[in-house]
């Protein structure tokens, strides 16, 4: 058993849960409803409130306030939650909301992030695994982020918006329509402008599958036809799984439109 160690002047509120091995800066205050996993660090001044779950190995940063209500007029004190994965690096002044109930009441984020100084994640989002959000970009309600996926700096995606994974999108930009998997999207009015081609080969892919997902993103360009139906012909086609990953993404049930290539 490894003890946790909380610093005199942090205020742990009875019904908190702690693992193992969590440590707790000056100034902190956890609230009754918050389960802090093993190993689990919060520095100075950081607020974990609401019913709020936070992985192991998660460390969040001063000044961070974690599992507050949601910024939407339409919530009512409604039981609702944020859920945290483990290995996530929180730094200063992040800030992430808990759920409403018209959003299915969970907010829920995955593992291994890096969420940089001063960015938020608002109720019912769904951020994925190995996620990299860059200083003082927002996610509003009901925003999903896939896998893999890079926010630069002063970026703002608009409610309801997916972002397939591992995309990027360019600092200082404004999301308002799905990005499809790996696609590079930049400019002040986020404009799909290509493929994160740097992304794909840091991780590894092959040859094969960057020049198939190269052909492809020429016919969501190009072809004849409307998106969707560019998207079903590749659908139809494709071998690669890549491809696969933005046919079905394209496919798939979604409120809003799509940014297309060119447009």
């Amino acid at each position: 058993m490894t003890e946790s160690l909380i610093h005199p002047s942090a205020i742990v509120e009875e019904g908190a849960r702690l693992g193992e091995g969590v440590r707790i800066g000056p100034f902190c205050h956890v609230g009754p409803d918050v389960v802090l996993g093993d190993r689990v660090e919060l520095k100075s001044h950081v607020v974990v409130t609401g019913r709020t779950e936070v992985g192991e190995d998660t460390v969040i940063f001063s000044f961070a306030v974690i599992g507050e209500i949601p910024q939407d007029l339409k919530f009512r004190g409604e039981k609702t939650r944020l859920v945290i994965g483990k290995r996530n690096r929180i730094r200063e002044h992040v800030t992430m909301n808990c759920g409403t109930e018209g959003g299915g009441g969970e907010t829920r984020v995955g593992d291994d992030g890096l969420f940089m100084a001063g960015c938020h994640v608002a109720h019912d989002a769904r951020v994925g695994d190995r996620v990299i959000i860059v200083n003082q970009s927002a996610l509003a309600g009901h925003v999903v982020v896939e896998d893999d996926v890079i926010i630069g700096g002063l970026c703002g995606v608009h409610q309801w918006v997916r972002i397939g994974r591992g995309a990027i999108i360019g600092a200082v930009t404004m999301v308002t329509n799905d990005v499809i998997p790996h696609g590079l999207v930049q400019g002040p009015r986020g404009v799909l402008d290509g493929l994160n081609l740097v992304g794909l080969k840091r991780k590894g892919v092959a040859r094969s599958d960057i020049t198939a997902l190269r052909a492809a993103f020429q016919m969501l360009a190009q072809g004849e036809g409307a998106f969707s139906e560019r998207a079903q012909r590749l659908a139809d086609e494709t071998s690669s799984d890549y491809v696969r990953q933005i046919t079905d993404f394209i496919l798939g049930d979604s409120d809003r439109h799509f940014l297309t290539p060119g447009g």
